[in-house]
């Protein structure tokens, strides 16, 4: 099975394994309490990234903790890196571009009030999890 490390390569033809990173975005959010949460995949629809990994946290504290959490362990994990992140003066909805996948942590009022998941509902939902 291949490591974490090695869903990014140096090589620039190399194909990353964006839904694996999305779904390690799920788990780190998750251990800081991050909940329910969602990979939507968005790849055929739009042109700029492959995967919206949608989760919340109950107060801006809590979401300043998973945008940190999904960072580090994408660091350290998979050696990766946002490209950028907006939202982080009131972290009410922080945006994390990976560029093939962006992470999305709202407070659970500004989830409710944006609604990704409604306006994406024509997109598959994979797994948050790989198939066994």
């Amino acid at each position: 099975m291949e490591s974490e490390a090695s869903l990014i390569s140096d090589d620039p033809t190399a194909t990353a394994d964006y839904l694996g990173l999305a779904r390690m975005a799920v788990t780190a959010a998750s251990e800081k309490l991050g909940h329910d949460s969602v990979i939507i995949d968005v790849g055929d629809v739009i042109g700029v990234t492959d995967y919206f990994v949608v989760t919340a946290g109950s107060t801006t504290r809590q979401v300043r903790a998973i945008v940190d959490e999904v960072e580090e362990q994408l660091t350290h994990g998979a050696a990766i890196k946002p490209v950028n992140v907006e939202g982080t003066d009131y972290y009410e909805w922080v945006l994390m571009d990976y560029g093939g996948f962006m992470v999305h942590v709202f407070t659970d009022e500004q989830r409710a009030f944006y609604d990704l998941e409604r306006l994406w509902a024509d997109c598959p939902t994979p797994t948050l999890t790989p198939p066994a």
